[in-house]
C-alpha cells in the first residue's frame, strides 16, 4: 500500500506497517532538551530511580541557549545542573555560545533522512526540513525517552502542502510559512503531519525550508516533513538516500503556495496566523529589529538582511539586533565579512542565543515599543511587556523596516 513520508518514518521505528491513528512505541534516533526543559526532566529522572539512567547516551543532546549566557542566578544554577548530568551520564552537551538546539542538531550530522527525532520545545519540528520526523514533547516524555530510548506516538494523519512557482528575490521561506498560516490558521494542522512536495521546493534552500518546519507547529501540526530530494542530499553531501512520499500516497487534505505570486508576509499582533501582504501594514513605525531565532538565524538570512543593509545605516532610534544561531554560522558570517557589514550599518550583534526572542534578555520590550521580529510568536509579552507589539516577518522584511524605521517592503532593496 502506498505511504507517505510520515507513514514510511513511523513504520521503520515501530518495526511493522502503520496507520494513521494508530499508538505506537517508536525508538527515537534523536533526543534533546533545553535549559528551559532539560531541569524538569533532570528533577523527574532524579526522583524516580528506576528512570535516572540514560539509556543511549550518544543519541542524547542537552543544549544550553534560551537563557544563555545566563542573565541571572537561577538560570546559572540550571546550567551547572545540566553540566553536571551531562558528565556524568556521558550525553553530549552544547553550552554557552554554541548555538539554538535546533540549528545545533542540525549541523551536528546526528539527523538523518528517516530520523525520529524527540524533542523537549515546540520548535523541534524544524529538523523535519532534513526529511526526519521531528515533533516536540514535554519535560516528563523527554525524561522517559532519555532513561529508555524509545517514547509513544499516535500516527499523524497526513496534509499534502504542494510548493510551486519561483519566488521573488525578497520572498523566501518565512513569507510562504506565513502565507500557510494564513491559509489554515493557528489550529488549521492539529495533530497533522504536513509533507511538503512540488516544483516550488527547487527553490528553497535546506535552510529556508528550516525556517517552513520550524513554523509549521503554530497550526498544531505534530510535524513538517520535506523530502530528501537533490537539495537536501546536496546539503547532506555524504551518500545519504531519497526519501519521498509513494506515488498515490493518501493524504486527508492539501494546501498550495505558490510562490511566484507571493508577497512579503507579514504576520500582525496578537497573533501568529493574523497575517496580511507588507503593503498592507507598511507605515507603521517601528522601535525595534530582531534578526535571529531558530526560525531566521542562519547564514542566508544575514546575507539576506546585509544586502539590505549595505551603504546604509539602521534609522536613528531604531535598534537593530542580530544574533546567529550558531557559534558556526557566526564564524561564517565573521570570516566573510558579513558581522562587520551589519555593525557598520548600526547593528547590535551578539553571540548565539535565545535571548531576544524569548524576552529574557538582550532586547526586551517596553509597553507600547513594537518590534519586527524574525522569530515564531508574536503573542503578548513574548518579547518583554504586555503592551508591547510583535510583527513576524522575513529577515528582508526586518532589514528594509531597520532602515526605514517603519514596517517596509523589502522588494524595493532586492530585485
Amino acid at each position: 500500500m502506498p505511504q507517505t513520508m510520515t507513514e514510511k518514518i513511523l513504520s521503520a521505528k515501530a518495526g511493522r506497517p502503520v496507520s494513521p491513528g494508530e499508538f505506537i512505541l517508536a525508538e527515537a534516533d534523536v533526543a534533546y532538551a533545553h535549559d528551559g526543559t532539560a531541569p524538569l526532566a533532570i528533577k523527574v529522572m532524579e526522583e524516580n530511580p528506576f528512570m535516572y539512567r540514560v539509556a543511549h547516551p550518544e543519541r542524547v543532546v542537552l543544549v544550553i541557549d534560551h537563557a544563555s549566557p545566563p542573565p541571572h542566578v537561577e538560570a546559572a544554577r540550571v546550567h551547572t545542573l545540566m553540566r553536571r548530568f551531562a558528565r556524568r551520564f556521558g550525553t553530549r552537551l552544547y553550552d554557552v555560545g554554541e548555538g539554538i538546539c535546533h540549528q545545533v542538531i542540525a549541523e551536528s550530522g546526528l539527523v538523518r533522512p528517516g530520523s525520529l527525532v524527540i524533542g523537549a520545545d515546540s520548535h523541534t519540528v524544524t529538523l523535519g526540513a532534513l526529511a526526519a520526523f521531528a515533533t516536540g514533547v514535554g519535560s516528563t516524555d523527554i525524561a522517559l525517552v532519555f532513561a529508555f530510548g524509545a517514547t509513544w506516538l499516535r500516527v499523524p494523519e497526513a496534509v499534502r502542502g504542494v510548493i510551486t512557482g519561483e519566488p521573488h528575490p525578497a520572498v523566501g521561506g518565512k513569507d510562504a510559512v506565513l502565507e500557510l498560516l494564513r491559509q489554515v490558521r493557528a489550529d488549521g494542522l492539529t495533530y497533522k503531519a504536513i509533507e511538503f512536495v512540488g516544483d516550488g521546493l527547487r527553490h528553497l534552500s535546506v535552510e529556508q525550508r528550516m525556517t517552513v518546519s520550524n513554523m509549521v507547529v503554530e497550526a498544531g501540526a505534530k510535524a513538517g516533513i520535506f523530502p530528501a530530494d537533490e537539495v537536501l542530499l546536496s546539503w547532506l553531501g555524504d551518500g545519504a538516500k531519497p526519501l519521498r512520499p509513494d506515488p498515490g500516497a493518501e493524504y486527508v487534505d492539501e494546501v498550495v503556495i505558490d510562490l511566484s505570486n507571493l508577497e512579503p508576509m507579514v504576520a500582525e499582533p496578537p497573533n501568529v496566523d493574523r497575517v496580511r501582504p507588507v503593503t498592507d501594514l507598511e507605515g507603521i513605525e517601528v522601535n525595534q529589529v530582531f534578526i535571529g531565532s531558530c526560525t531566521n538565524g542562519r547564514y542566508e538570512d544575514f546575507v539576506t538582511a546585509a544586502r539590505i543593509l549595505r551603504g546604509r545605516r539602521v534609522k536613528e532610534g531604531v535598534r537593530c539586533i542580530a544574533v546567529p544561531a550558531s557559534r558556526r554560522v557566526y564564524m561564517r558570517l565573521l570570516a566573510e565579512g558579513v558581522v562587520e557589514e551589519l555593525v557598520r550599518a548600526g547593528c547590535f550583534v551578539a553571540h548565539s542565543t535565545c535571548g531576544p526572542c524569548i524576552g529574557a534578555h538582550l532586547g526586551i520590550l517596553d509597553a507600547g515599543e513594537v518590534a519586527v521580529s524574525t522569530s515564531n510568536r508574536n503573542f503578548p509579552g513574548r518579547m518583554g511587556h504586555k503592551d508591547s507589539r510583535i510583527y513576524l516577518a522575513s529577515p528582508a522584511t526586518a532589514a528594509a523596516s531597520a532602515v526605514e524605521g517603519v514596517i517596509a517592503d523589502p522588494r524595493k532593496y532586492l530585485s
